[in-house]
């Protein structure tokens, strides 16, 4: 089980601007599995508190039955279009993977499986992608 609070332990520089990025706006979109395994979109808030990151759903919401079957999510904060001639100073996104595990009636915490945070080398010339997990650590490749 890896809480927040773990991650950000192991990597907190990292886990700052992923933060950064997640609390930057209130709706964010979570993918979940259907009864069929096909995916799932829905939007969601999240909240950061007491090391964990939790989420929820509304009673009766498909996203909630959907995690209860299945814990598997995705996560992705909001995306903002880097600005033209201004392209370095674009913030980049951010993902968080993982098991939704119920706490009380429709809220979950996160067991978390994987953190990515995509964005540009200071030049604005490469797409750089970081991601953790908790079995590699941190890891970070440069495209082109």
């Amino acid at each position: 089980m890896t809480a927040w609070r773990d991650f950000a332990a192991a990597e907190p520089e990292f886990a700052g601007r992923v933060r950064a990025l997640f609390d930057a706006h209130r709706h964010k979109t979570i993918a979940t599995l259907r009864a069929d395994g096909s995916p799932r979109i829905s939007g969601i808030e999240t909240t950061f508190a007491d090391g964990e990151l939790t989420f929820g759903s509304m009673p009766g919401a498909r996203k909630g039955a959907d995690l209860l079957r299945d814990p598997r999510f995705a996560l992705h904060g909001a995306t903002v279009d880097p600005v033209e001639g201004a392209e370095a100073d674009w913030p980049g996104e951010a993902k968080i993977a993982g098991r939704a595990v119920p706490v009380d009636g429709e809220s979950f915490r996160a067991d978390i499986t994987e953190v990515v945070h995509t964005h540009l080398n200071p030049a604005a010339t490469l797409l750089v992608v970081e991601w953790w997990t908790p079995g590699a650590g941190l890891r970070r490749v440069e495209r082109e």
